[in-house]
Parts: C-alpha cells; sequence; structure tokens
C-alpha cells in the first residue's frame, strides 16, 4: 500500500496513476458550443467575431481559475502557463483553437484547447508540481475560413509569415485582420513567437473515419500531409441566355466546371494518398438567365510526398490553362498557401506512443490529413498529436459528433505525455 512518504519520494508512482474528469472535460465541451450555435447542433465561431469573443472570454476565464500566467500576443494568440519549479525551463505546451467553419462542429479545435485546460485542472486537483512549466495555447484564426492564411496566429508564432503580412489579410467584406482583432480586444502586447519551447503537443479528433473503422481509441499521429491553396478567377463574358447561340458563348463556369473535374481526376491518379477539392465558387452575375462572365473558385490539394505534390501543381495549371485556352476564356490562378508534408519529432511521437500503451488503449499510427496549428509549431518545437475517434468521421459539419470516454481517453493520453516531457518533482502529500 502506497504511504504518503512513498508518494513524496515517488512522485512518479503518484503521478501514473492520475486521470482527468472526462465529465468535467465534457460539460466545459457543451458549455463553449452554447456560444455561437446553431439549429443543428453545430458551431459557427467564426475567427475575430463577437461571438469569437465570447469564446476566448469564457475560456481565459476557465484559465485563469487554474492559476496560470495569461499572455496575449500580437497575434491574439492566448498563452496561459503554469509555473514549474524551475523558473528557467521552457514550457510544454499544449493547445489548439476555438474558432469554428461557418457551418462547424462542437469538437475541431476546441477538443484540443479544453483537454489542455482539462490537464492544467487535472494537476491543480492532485497537487503536483511539474519541473517544467505547462501551457495551453488558443490560436488565433487556425480554420482560415474567414481569413487567409490557414493556421495565422500559430504560423505568425513560428515566424512562417510576419505579424504585419497577418494583420493586414482581409476578409470577404474589406475587413482587415488586424482591425478585427482590435475590435473585439485581443491585441495583445506580447511578442509573436520569439520564445523556446520544450515540446507541444496538441489533442484533435480524426476528422476521418480510420480509428472508428478500426475500433482503435487512439490515433498516435506520426506526421502530416503537405498542402497546397489556390484561388482561380475565371473571366469570361456575361450576355444573354436565350438569344446567345451555344456556340458564341464565353461561359466562365463551364470553364470552372471542367476544372473541378480535373481536379478530382488528378487526386484520383494518386490514390490513395492524393487529395483534391474545390471547397468555395462565386458565380457572377449569378442570374439564372445571364451567361456566367466570372466564377471565382478555390482549390485545396493535399499529399504526404512534396514531390507528389509539386507534380500536382504542375498538372493543376496545366489543366487550366488548357481549358482556358479551348473555352477562349481567361484563367488566373494563384496559390495562396502551402506547407510541405511534416514529420513529427520522434521523442516526443514515442511519449504519446508509451502513454497509449500504458493507459491500455487501443491504439494505431496515422498521419494526419488535415492542417493544425501543431504542424506550424514543429517547425520551432519538438511536436505530435494525439487523435481519438468521431462519429461516421464527419468534421467540418454540423452534425460532428464524439464519444466522451474516447476524448477522456485522449485527454489522459495527453496528461502523460505531457508530465513525460515536463518531470514530475513533487505531489503534495494531502493528495496521497
Amino acid at each position: 500500500m502506497m504511504t504518503p512518504s512513498d508518494v513524496l519520494h515517488s512522485p512518479e508512482r503518484a503521478t501514473g496513476s492520475l486521470r482527468v474528469d472526462g465529465g468535467r472535460l465534457w460539460r466545459s465541451l457543451m458549455e463553449l458550443a452554447e456560444i455561437g450555435a446553431t439549429p443543428k447542433g453545430g458551431v459557427r465561431r467564426l475567427a475575430l467575431t463577437d461571438v469569437d469573443r465570447q469564446g476566448r472570454d469564457l475560456v481565459v476565464g476557465w484559465l485563469r481559475e487554474t492559476g496560470s500566467r495569461i499572455e496575449i500576443d500580437g497575434a491574439g494568440n492566448i498563452l496561459a502557463t503554469r509555473p514549474g519549479r524551475d523558473p528557467a525551463a521552457r514550457v510544454v505546451l499544449t493547445g489548439s483553437h476555438i474558432d469554428t467553419q461557418p457551418s462547424g462542429g462542437k469538437f475541431d479545435g476546441n477538443y484540443g484547447v479544453l483537454a489542455g485546460l482539462e490537464v492544467l485542472r487535472t494537476l491543480n486537483d492532485a497537487n503536483v508540481a511539474t519541473d517544467k512549466p505547462v501551457g495551453v495555447a488558443i490560436w488565433t484564426n487556425e480554420e482560415g475560413s474567414r481569413f487567409v492564411p490557414v493556421m495565422g496566429g500559430s504560423g505568425a508564432f513560428a515566424g512562417v509569415f510576419t505579424l504585419d503580412y497577418l494583420l493586414r489579410q482581409r476578409d470577404i467584406d474589406g475587413v482587415s485582420f488586424g482591425e478585427a482583432l482590435d475590435r473585439i480586444g485581443y491585441a495583445g502586447s506580447a511578442p509573436v513567437g520569439k520564445r523556446a519551447l520544450d515540446a507541444y503537443f496538441e489533442a484533435h479528433i480524426e476528422q476521418g473515419p480510420v480509428l472508428e473503422r478500426e475500433n482503435k481509441t487512439i490515433g498516435v499521429v506520426t506526421g502530416a500531409l503537405g498542402l497546397r491553396w489556390y484561388d482561380c478567377v475565371w473571366t469570361g463574358q456575361d450576355a444573354h441566355a436565350g438569344p446567345t447561340p451555344m456556340e458564341a458563348r464565353h461561359d466562365a463556369l463551364r470553364g470552372a466546371s471542367q476544372l473541378v473535374e480535373a481536379v478530382h481526376a488528378l487526386a484520383l491518379r494518386r490514390a490513395p494518398d492524393g487529395r483534391a477539392t474545390v471547397g468555395s465558387m462565386q458565380v457572377s452575375p449569378n442570374s439564372r438567365n445571364v451567361i456566367p462572365g466570372r466564377v471565382t473558385m478555390t482549390v485545396d490539394m493535399r499529399h504526404p510526398d512534396d514531390d507528389a505534390l509539386a507534380a500536382m501543381d504542375s498538372e493543376l495549371r496545366a489543366a487550366s490553362a488548357a481549358i482556358a485556352h479551348e473555352l477562349q476564356l481567361e484563367c488566373e490562378l494563384r496559390q495562396v498557401d502551402q506547407f510541405e508534408a511534416s514529420r513529427f519529432d520522434a521523442a516526443c511521437v514515442d511519449a504519446v506512443r508509451t502513454a497509449t500503451q500504458d493507459l491500455g488503449y487501443p491504439h494505431r499510427e496515422m498521419v494526419s490529413g488535415a492542417g493544425h496549428d501543431a504542424i506550424y509549431l514543429g517547425r520551432v518545437a519538438p511536436t505530435s498529436m494525439i487523435f481519438v475517434p468521431c462519429k461516421d468521421g464527419i468534421s467540418h459539419n454540423e452534425i460532428e459528433d464524439a464519444q466522451s470516454e474516447h476524448l477522456e481517453a485522449g485527454a489522459n493520453v495527453l496528461l502523460h505525455a505531457v508530465l513525460a516531457r515536463a518531470g514530475t518533482s513533487r505531489v503534495d502529500r494531502a493528495s496521497a
């Protein structure tokens, strides 16, 4: 039987038995989901809107209650730090984002932030002192659905692009990132980046069907697909739909439609790893009896091999040029974002793997098909991720769902992976 003296002299024995409060984690997720809730049970909380401010206020309040020091940087990133015994040690950081897609779900991003909050709460409940500080980050504009670039806050933190560049980006209504950040009161004074981290871990729903299909509780994430994003503008000529003969038309939507098929085909040629999607399109003048004279569209392409992704880029450019020539249209294809395929730090991956095995959860190793803040953090700190299943693999959708026990399991893995990096030198006697 473990005595209080055993605990004091063997903190690793005590912390090995630590578990998060899964019910508390679930309640926090559901309370946050009320901010920006949609009729179908999802969440619409676009970056730097009033509802984003409300969500930030709620979570920052919870983080303050843990006794953590709160910092907000110039990109609106929020970093909460629980002190360690060594004030000079680097922070072991976890986190994600709380902005959502226009028709998003309750768990994408939100789970990673609140799992980190639950780690801090659990350490406090058990009176555990860590050698290194432990922190939770809320990254700004991860989704990229209001402002491009995607993963804006973490990208600025990692030095992928400058803060000035990020603040100048504008949404579809012409509002700049900086203006929106000022308006909601989250333009902080802390420097963006410029700090050394010990490690970064991010817990997330898988956003795919593999874990559920294979009945695995945990995905040990070893890396992520490379990504390229494009904006494409087709220009033809508006004309009356009745009097204009078919052979005399310069139909911009026809060019866009053919490129949709070309995008689909180039990904299929690289199955099963290639991904290519046209997710947004605006038709002008958007009248039923006018031939479209202008169409803007987006293209999203991904692959785990950078050479294959470069070849997909070449094929996309060739296809758009060929279609424009054949249909006598103008086509402007512009790449607006890119990151290379990522391989996460072996030691951090091993910390996740070991925690998963020690806790006895069925698991598999996998590569992330989605972009995450961890991809940019991996450029400045040893990094890994933890996946848990989501129902039917559906995400970026109001019906996105996950089981409470899976979320709890992922948070337990996160807790022990963080402890493996942060170290424990004391557990209070009262917690034995």
